[in-house]
Formats: structure tokens, sequence, C-alpha cells
């Protein structure tokens, strides 16, 4: 069902893209063909949702579209930190997504101006989080801001946060220069609203004895892991890549 969804509204974007674009170009001077429907290039790219290619559509010098995949075992931050606590991170990224691009100096006759755009569209987001934190036999450690101290045999805490089939509305601004007639740049920062994920961390050896005050090893572990799923910091998937295009 979230699949249809996702088709539903990359049908909606995609009419009201061509539509504005068709409403443009004869306010400016050009004229809609059929052939517009076919890609006009391609793009690498390689950032913080993973790396991966798209496909490009320029409805007019204001408005494009672009049909991509982000994916791969790639991480550009080694370490997460939740109430406080830091834990190793581990990602498998799986996003797809579409994107109309405005390009608000699209006709200008100077090709960096002609670079900037701003995005939005739709993702579908399908990314896996792995989260581990391991402490050596008798060193003090904190969890949900209460103090342990690891046992004989250390602790170690690990579990996993995820957004499963997750459509999510995405914003973004970029630039994206050609350096050629053919060949181009790009860079883009931006996010998606993909909403709490979930979360399932649990002590999986060693522990702690309890904190006197504020209960055991294990009962901090759980609300720290509703932390992850409430905390409003991981509402928002950040997003930012770099990339290099072709353009026929």
């Amino acid at each position: 069902m979230k699949v249809l969804k996702l088709l539903a509204v990359t049908a909606a974007i995609s009419a009201s893209g061509f539509a504005m674009a068709d409403s443009n170009v004869v306010k400016s001077g050009y004229a809609f063909e059929a052939n517009q429907l076919i890609p006009t290039g391609v793009r690498a790219e390689i950032g913080t949702t993973g790396y991966g290619a798209a496909l490009l559509w320029t409805a007019n010098p204001y408005v494009g579209l672009a049909l991509g995949w982000n994916g791969g075992d790639i991480s550009w931050s080694d370490d997460v930190k939740v109430n406080g606590s830091k834990y190793d991170l581990d990602m498998d990224n799986n996003l797809a997504y579409l994107n109309a691009e405005i390009r608000p100096w699209g006709a200008s006759d100077n090709r960096w101006a002609q670079g900037l755009y701003m995005a939005a569209g739709v993702g579908y987001v399908d990314n896996k989080y792995d989260v581990d934190r391991r402490v050596k036999a008798g060193e003090g450690f904190s969890v949900n801001h209460t103090d342990f101290v690891a046992g004989p045999n250390g602790a170690r805490i690990a579990g996993k946060m995820h957004y499963d089939n997750e459509i999510a509305p995405y914003v973004g601004f970029g630039w994206a220069p050609k350096i050629t007639k053919n060949w181009g740049v790009f860079g883009e920062i931006g996010a998606y609203y993909t909403g709490n994920p979930s979360a399932d961390i649990s002590l999986v050896s060693g522990g702690a004895a309890p904190n006197v005050e504020r209960g055991t090893l294990e009962e901090n572990i759980a609300l720290e892991e509703s932390k992850f799923r409430n905390d409003d910091k991981h509402e928002w998937l950040p997003v930012g890549k770099v990339g290099l295009s072709f353009h026929w």
C-alpha cells in the first residue's frame, strides 16, 4: 500500500511539475515537446544517505525533475549520541526519491546562477542502523544520564534503529553548474521528514550493579531506547551529497 502511495505521489508531482513547466514555458516563449519526457541527463552521487545515481529531466530552464536511488553500507559519522550516551553507528541505506528542482535563475546568462535550485519532493525510506556500545570491565559509564560501573565481563549494549518503508516529504537546496556543455557538478543539502524511527536496544552481554537511586542497567537501557523513538531530532533525516552529472 505504501508503494502505491509513493507511485501516486510520484505521478502527482510529475504532472504538477510538467504542468508548471508548460505554463512557464508559454510565458517565456518556449514550446513543450513530447520528447521532453525522455531523460536529458544522469548523475552519480554520494553523501550521507549513501551512494547512487539519478535520472534527470529538464522541462524548461526553470523546472527539472530528478528520479534517483541512494543506498549501500556507508557511514559519514561513526557514532550517534542519544540522551548523552554515544553509540557506534553502522548504516545500511535504501532510499528512492523523486524531486522537482526549481531554478529561479535558470534562463540567466550566468551559468553559475543557472545552477542554483530548490528541491522539493518525496522519498521512499527503508534505512537501517546498527548501534553498538562496548564498555570495558571496571569502567564507569552512563546510560540515561545514570552512572554505572561495568562488571568483570564488561558490558555491551546493542540493537537497531530503522525507518521501515516510510514515505517522507523532502525539501532541499542545491547548486548544479555545468562545467562544459555536457558535464557538470552538483551539491545539495536538505532533509526528509521521516517521523521517529523504530528502535530495539538491549543489554547483549555483561552488566553492571544497579544504581541505588535510579534503578538497574536494564531499566535505564529501556528508558534510553524510548529516546531513540521519541527524541525530536530523529524525526528529520538530514541529507548532504555531491556528485557529477552528464547531460546530452
